[in-house]
């Protein structure tokens, strides 16, 4: 049966290919673009994770990824610093705007007073200084090298305005661009606005009681742990796990559809072979465990192709464009169960057609 099979595939070496690569590309489509995404999540996480605060104060709704909803008085920030168990506040006004040139459609700006900010989540500015004027930002090391620019250039935000870089920023954190809190309250006309206010406890405090008291004490308002933001990173980005799920959809169609097809020709083709094989005495479940051997062959050489095409894409790409992969043996099995399953099924039909011919009307006709 075996050597039936590698037969069948090296008569029409053409095809086979053609079928290996299109079982392959459904690999590709899920592995990359699912290691893709895990990175620039994680990214985002790590990024989040610079937040020494244990608290993050805001109000419902304002701290979606798409949101610019500076809704928070800064006041508050007084207010928590009464709250036993806090140790200092730092108000942050946040602002997302399209961009053609972020890695997901999008530009996210930080406003905050540098110093305090700085102090609390251990950062400082590796080249320059902070800002101070309203139309000063500083950004940390990754967006100075993606946007080729060096301290004292000008970039344009908020739709035009010029703001001069004056220094740069390390580790980072959040934003990677970051200005006043009194510049982007001027810019956003938000005066004593903010989005959320960053809360850091005092040693020994229990993160969760500070921020069951805040709650008591400040109803109303919505009261994360940082280390909750951290954890849900991936689902706080819109429609991506349903992205994702589409695309593993996709990935079983095309790996189905390519081995359907191909069979499908194949079978056509070889009706005389097959005709002689069932006057010779082959049963329908012989006709059929071939194709379906044949089908698991290609399925299981796209899948090599597929993952090594992948993890090479991936090298290429992350050096180039300095995007981060991170690829899960979750995503990776579900890749090749998707692309073995569908190779199987797609050979399903022309399996079947091939094991009901009748091989006297075949060899009278052919």
């Amino acid at each position: 049966m075996i050597d039936l099979v590698f037969a069948n595939l090296r008569v029409r070496p053409f095809r086979t290919l053609i079928s290996v690569i299109g079982v392959a590309l459904g690999v590709i489509l899920v592995v990359l673009f699912t290691g893709l995404a895990t990175g620039m999540t994680n990214d985002m996480a790590k990024r989040a994770s610079n937040w020494k605060a244990e608290i993050v104060f805001t109000r419902p709704g304002a701290m979606e990824l798409t949101s610019s909803n500076a809704s928070v008085s800064t006041t508050y920030a007084e207010r928590l610093q009464q709250i036993e168990g806090v140790q200092s506040t730092v108000p942050v006004i946040r602002y997302v705007t399209p961009d053609t040139k972020g890695r997901w459609g999008i530009q996210q700006l930080d406003g905050v007073d540098w110093y305090p900010f700085a102090a609390m989540n251990e950062m400082s500015i590796v080249e320059g200084r902070a800002p101070s004027a309203n139309d000063e930002v500083v950004l940390d090391q990754r967006q100075l090298k993606e946007d080729n620019a060096k301290i004292g250039d000008m970039i344009k935000l908020f739709g035009g305005k010029d703001y001069k870089i004056v220094g740069v920023f390390s580790p980072p954190s959040g934003s990677r661009i970051k200005m006043s809190l009194g510049a982007m309250q001027e810019a956003l006309e938000a005066s004593g606005k903010c989005t959320y206010i960053l809360v850091k406890i005092k040693d020994g405090a229990d993160p969760a009681a500070v921020a069951a008291k805040i709650n008591e004490v400040l109803p109303g308002n919505k009261i994360n742990l940082t280390s909750d933001l951290i954890i849900d990173a991936q689902d706080r980005v819109p429609a991506l796990n349903l992205f994702l799920k589409v695309l593993v959809g996709l990935g079983a169609f095309v790996s189905t559809i390519f081995v359907l097809l191909s069979m499908y020709t194949t079978i056509t083709e070889r009706r005389k072979e097959i005709g002689i094989l069932k006057s010779l005495g082959a049963s329908k479940a012989f006709i059929i465990q071939a194709i379906e051997g044949e089908a698991l062959m290609i399925g299981i050489l796209g899948v090599l192709l597929g993952i090594v095409v992948a993890f090479a894409a991936s090298v290429a790409i992350g050096r180039t464009f300095e995007l981060a992969f991170e690829f899960s043996s979750g995503w990776v099995l579900t890749a090749v169960a998707i692309a073995i399953a569908g190779s199987l099924f797609g050979a399903l039909y022309p399996a079947w057609r091939a094991s009901v011919i009748d091989p006297v009307e075949v060899m009278a006709n052919e």
